[in-house]
């Protein structure tokens, strides 16, 4: 375990997380996923949690790691379609993270995901949490809708738009 890591975990104040994503971002959010589904069908989370816990730290959880676990608690491989994508950021480590179901990771390859996360990444080191969370919801739409997803008009939208923060 990194000394650097376990303190800047430990000393995350959750207060960080209200200010970075206050109710107005996450309903521009959950607005932008709203929108997004329309165009493509596909099943969009966004995730934000602010630090792990100290167990998690110890065993030494990536962001990736706890990204599936993410994945995995929220239902998103839960879809009809096997069509669910997580965007999860770990805001103590400016850390992002794509998380697909099986019916897109065949679709979509790994390298595509991470320009999507790295370019959120740029924006979070700016200090612009809900660009980057528009930008990452944008960019995952972008990806959906170039694979041919029926419009979310021809079916039922599966999984809440609105984002979750964990562990407030």
């Amino acid at each position: 375990m990194r000394f650097k890591r376990l303190i800047r975990h430990l000393t995350f104040a959750p207060w960080r997380v209200r200010r970075a994503f206050p109710h107005a971002t996450l309903a521009a959010i959950a607005k932008a996923i709203h929108a997004a589904e329309q165009a493509h069908g596909g099943e969009i989370r966004f995730a934000v949690e602010g630090a792990l816990d100290l167990p998690e730290l110890w065993r030494g959880l990536s962001a990736r790691e706890r990204a599936i676990e993410v994945f995995s608690l929220l239902h998103v491989w839960d879809t009809e379609r096997n069509d669910g994508v997580l965007i999860y950021l770990l805001l103590a480590e400016r850390d992002v993270e794509i998380v697909a179901d099986r019916g897109l990771r065949a679709q979509i390859g790994t390298q595509a995901w991470e320009q999507v996360c790295r370019g959120m990444e740029a924006l979070l080191r700016q200090g612009r949490f809900e660009a980057a969370a528009l930008h990452g919801v944008a960019e995952v739409s972008r990806l959906l809708c170039a694979r041919g997803l029926p419009p979310m008009s021809e079916r039922r939208n599966e999984l809440p738009d609105w984002p979750v923060v964990l562990r407030l």
